[in-house]
């Protein structure tokens, strides 16, 4: 009896205050202690969105600078992101399908930029492939000079962003079950039919995910951009680089450079999670 009236007023509790179980109560002390972190991360955002006025984004988009920046961004990271694919869908599907040795390591080598500094990466870049670097001395001497160009840029960009499309495809590649591998060899299917027939289309919204991503990083690329491509108008300032240089004599530019690329950052994601929801539906 006691037993029994014990646990109805426990019941009877949770019942007044809304509570079912007590991990209820430890899931809304976690939103509330969530809060905090949100409000650290949208504050800095909103704060920027309410200094710029539509009347000053149309100004600034009347100006050159801001058009080149703009068009050059969107023209180089659209480019990073072509020749990420095409170099690191085979990494991707290596090390999700592959059985030698060594998978690890690989791995670990293409996810450096992600830890790398990207002043860093722009300085080993630039000793990679500069007038004096291992490679670019002997491109000088062919007459081909890679840095401080637009090719440079692309080149920073697809060095940062090439680590999320591998990791992209690499989960689609990994979630495609084998039996259905099998089952399409065992139909006559060889192994690249097989991949473009099979393996793509199951991978596909993983392998657009992690393309959206790796163009969201590219458009973002500051830090290794600025290292070895250098700070040129209408040749190797993204608008990453233009908000830097607007904020020493034109804020209210930076400011509108600075809300677009903050649009476009928010697009990519939402874009990204929708495409992985999709895919998660479909299952």
């Amino acid at each position: 009896m006691h037993r029994a009236s014990a646990t109805e007023m426990q019941n009877r509790t949770r019942a007044r205050t809304g509570l079912r179980t007590p991990g209820d109560a430890l899931s809304l002390a976690a939103l509330v202690l969530c809060l905090v972190p949100l409000a650290f991360v949208l504050l800095p955002c909103v704060s920027l969105i309410l200094k710029v006025e539509t009347a000053d984004v149309l100004a600034a988009l009347g100006k050159p600078s801001v058009v080149e920046a703009m068009v050059l961004s969107l023209t180089t990271s659209a480019t990073a992101t072509v020749v990420s694919i095409v170099i690191g869908t085979p990494a991707a599907y290596y090390l999700a399908r592959g059985e030698v040795r060594g998978k690890r390591i690989i791995d670990a080598i293409l996810n450096l930029p992600l830890v790398l500094p990207p002043v860093v990466a722009g300085v080993a870049l630039l000793m990679a492939f500069g007038r004096r670097g291992l490679l670019g001395e002997t491109l000088s001497g062919w007459g081909v000079n890679i840095t401080f160009t637009t090719i440079a840029v692309v080149i920073a960009q697809t060095f940062m962003g090439l680590p999320l499309y591998i990791q992209g495809a690499r989960t689609g590649f990994q979630s495609v079950p084998r039996s259905l591998l099998d089952a399409a060899r065992t139909l006559g299917l060889s192994d690249l039919k097989t991949f473009f027939k099979v393996t793509v289309p199951l991978s596909w919204p993983a392998l657009v995910s992690g393309a959206i991503l790796c163009w969201g990083r590219a458009v973002g690329e500051f830090g290794a951009t600025i290292m070895f491509a250098g700070n040129m108008e209408g040749k190797t300032r993204t608008m990453p680089l233009a908000i830097l240089t607007a904020m020493q004599a034109d804020v209210e530019s930076a400011l509108v450079l600075a809300v677009l690329l903050l649009s476009f950052s928010c697009g990519i994601f939402v874009l990204a999670r929708w495409v992985l929801s999709g895919k998660e539906r479909g299952s």
